[in-house]
């Protein structure tokens, strides 16, 4: 082992010492706080950080594969690993498929059966419940055709075999990209509050043209020219025409979760696929789009059809995002509040400044 590999592992484990034992998050109780939720996400990109100076590979890549396994299998039981990270090797991964030993922690054996798990703190073993061991072995996984993107994006398929994983882990790698950590917590509404709109709870009532189908999302009725909004963090993954949404948007954020923008009257200009963007960004206009050939609009009244789904690692499906809708309403309500009280404090000292001046 390299001088450099000691003191990065030594980094390694004083940040992995300095965690929680059980984060609030993972617990059932109490609720998390703030202060708890940073202290967690820095000790993870400071892990990640590390591993991308151990091996190469992006922490973002890391970042995304971690957030990723904790998307799509909120479930599951916490292990030692899963308390800093959500990343879970299946055991026949991690020891090899031909193993005679399923809990073999030995790195020479687990190699030679064709296993990923590495020793990643130089204890001896390579242990799939220790946090350091389980992303240094997914990160030298990820490397060991080279660091690319399409390198990378080879070893995800050859981990998932699922095109969706591919796109959505390198999707969500773009955006850590972006802003570089990985608190992305902000939401938005999509509509500014400033406009006249009104909605209610309409996912899963019947649809007729087109054919009998039900509905999946939110019908928000606004003015002709009204801003959408982006709702999250996120990688525009579509942009165009689709004969039921008319123009529309999909928008994929770090949690899985597809948002769908449709019945646009325009997008805004020069928004591309590929593009990255946040909570509040104006992404569009809406419209009435729709029901017919490339350009058909004025088939209903003005509106903007908002949609969510989720990819589970295996299958895409539609949920409800009006209780979202509400929620993200009603943050941005107490938001709009909290910044007019700011205002008005900074106005009232102003004018008491000026005041004790003529004075």
């Amino acid at each position: 082992m390299t001088m450099k590999r000691r003191w990065l592992l030594l980094l390694c484990l004083i940040l992995l010492s300095s965690a929680t034992p059980e984060p609030a998050w993972a617990a059932s109780s109490p609720a998390p706080t703030d202060a708890t939720e940073k202290a967690v996400a820095a000790q993870r990109q400071n892990l990640y950080e590390s591993m991308q100076t151990l091996t190469g590979v992006p922490w973002t890549y890391l970042a995304a594969l971690d957030q990723y396994e904790k998307n799509s299998h909120p479930q599951k039981k916490k292990t030692a690993a899963s308390t800093l990270i959500s990343i879970q090797v299946p055991p026949l991964v991690w020891t090899g498929i031909n193993n005679p030993d399923p809990q073999d922690l030995i790195p020479a054996s687990i190699s030679f059966f064709g296993g990923i798990g590495r020793d990643g703190n130089g204890d001896g073993k390579a242990d799939p419940h220790d946090p350091v061991d389980v992303l240094y072995s997914i990160a030298s996984f990820l490397a060991a055709k080279g660091i690319k993107e399409e390198q990378i994006r080879e070893r995800i398929w050859d981990y998932y075999h699922h095109p969706t994983a591919v796109d959505v882990i390198t999707h969500m790698a773009r955006i850590y990209g972006k802003f570089q950590t990985v608190q992305l917590h902000e939401r938005s509404f999509p509509i500014p509050l400033q406009y006249n709109y009104t909605y209610h709870n309409t996912w899963g009532d019947r649809r007729g043209w087109g054919g009998l189908r039900l509905h999946e999302g939110t019908d928000i009725f606004a003015d002709y020219g009204t801003p959408v909004l982006s709702t999250s963090y996120g990688y525009v993954e579509l942009k165009g025409w689709n004969r039921y949404g008319g123009w529309r948007l999909g928008i994929r954020d770090i949690h899985n979760r597809y948002h769908y923008f449709a019945h646009l009257s325009s997008f805004r200009k020069g928004l591309k696929k590929g593009d990255i963007v946040k909570p509040g960004d104006v992404i569009g206009y809406v419209g009435s789009s729709g029901y017919g050939p490339p350009g058909t609009s004025g088939k209903f009244p003005p509106h903007l059809h908002y949609g969510l789904y989720k990819f589970n690692g295996r299958n895409t499906y539609s949920f409800d995002p009006y209780p979202l809708l509400k929620r993200w309403e009603r943050e941005a309500y107490l938001k709009r509040k909290k910044s007019k009280r700011k205002r008005n404090r900074q106005v009232q000292a102003s004018s008491s400044s000026t005041m004790k001046w003529i004075d």
